[in-house]
């Protein structure tokens, strides 16, 4: 068992360093920031806690990371229309611009490290596997 946690810990990071290595050069974006962005996209009136909900993170690192893209001007908070503890995150046109030239990037790395070396057959087992695993966790 502590062979596959081994296994299941080191593959992530060296996927989650190349992807995020080639995002940076190629899209000037990093993985982090592009999981946010995505987010953020699919979230109507998102908030910073709905995206350290969904990727699993702290609210202050989600909140950090959100403040990084503000400044890079990639997101724009607006004040929440019910809740003025909060606001609504939004991308800027600079924020989709980014996404549509991460997009290609991200998925050619994922084709590489993931679909490729496994197949089809083999991926649809992973994803089956790790979706199982990550339902019963939370």
């Amino acid at each position: 068992m502590r062979q596959v946690f081994d296994d299941l810990v080191r593959f992530e990071t060296i996927l989650w360093n190349r992807v995020d290595e080639e995002l940076q050069r190629e899209a000037d974006l990093s993985l982090g920031g592009l999981n946010a962005l995505l987010v953020i996209e699919a979230t109507p009136r998102c908030r910073v806690q709905d995206v350290a909900r969904a990727l699993a993170i702290t609210v202050g690192g989600t909140s950090q990371a959100v403040d990084r893209l503000e400044k890079a001007g990639l997101v724009e908070r607006t004040s929440h229309p019910t809740d003025r503890r909060s606001s609504v995150l939004a991308l800027t046109g600079a924020g989709s611009a980014a996404l549509r030239r991460a997009g290609p990037v991200f998925d050619r790395a994922l084709e590489r490290m993931l679909a490729r070396p496994l197949g089809d057959e083999r991926l649809a087992t992973l994803a089956a596997a790790l979706h199982d695993l990550r339902g019963s966790a939370t």
